[in-house]
């Protein structure tokens, strides 16, 4: 089951790549294993999936514990992160894809003990449950962070809502990517945002057609 999955999930990479003049090796594939159980992970790993995203404390650190012998592996956490866990998973993680407060930032400096790869989170549907921030705070948040000298901003994040149509889902994701090469023109040592984490199982053609860097993709894995 998840050997056809990978194979019609990567079939799609390569597909929305193809649309766009693109090359398949830009885009990586995390798998959000949070549903399944560390068997069923490792199985992914054998299949040749390294880049792993979980978003629950407890179930991540008990999951990389178990596959501590898969080095080639790297983690990371998406979702809401709260600061009082911070000191517990983020020397655990090679990525965290949800930076969305000063405050936060904060806690993550006081508590890294070496550079942590951040995307930072925009909300720019403007739901009310959805976590980032605006992006007309984008640039002052960005320049409020260059202090803090444990964080690298690799790129941005964003969600589209899940029931929005394609043609709001192009218009979101074309929008984080307009955002993210604007930060990158900048040239800003603490935040070269390279990068664009968007697109879910629902969504990641349509996020790479856009220009998503990043995708992360669980129910398509792991759907009976």
């Amino acid at each position: 089951m998840i050997s056809d999955n990978l194979r019609k999930v990567e079939q799609e990479i390569r597909d929305s790549c193809a649309l766009v003049s693109r090359q398949p090796k830009d885009v990586t594939l995390i798998a959000v294993t949070k549903t399944v159980d560390t068997e069923t992970t490792i199985e992914l790993v054998q299949q040749g999936v390294t880049h792993l995203a979980e978003n629950r404390m407890e179930k991540f650190l008990e999951k990389k514990e178990k596959m501590s012998a898969f080095s080639n592996v790297s983690w990371h956490f998406i979702g809401n992160l709260q600061r009082r866990k911070v000191k517990s998973v983020i020397n655990e993680i090679d990525f965290f894809h949800a930076l969305d407060s000063i405050k936060l930032a904060s806690e993550i400096q006081k508590r890294a003990t070496k550079k942590i790869n951040c995307f930072v989170e925009l909300n720019i549907s403007g739901e009310e449950s959805k976590h980032g921030i605006p992006p007309k705070e984008l640039e002052t948040f960005i320049q409020q962070l260059e202090p803090y000298d444990q964080i690298c901003v690799v790129g941005l994040m964003t969600m589209a809502p899940f029931d929005s149509t394609i043609e709001e889902q192009h218009q979101l994701f074309a929008h984080l990517k307009t955002l993210q090469e604007d930060i990158e023109r900048k040239k800003l040592p603490f935040a070269p945002c390279t990068e664009t984490s968007m697109g879910m199982s629902n969504d990641f053609a349509i996020a790479i057609q856009e220009g998503a860097t990043f995708v992360r993709v669980g129910t398509a894995l792991f759907k009976e």
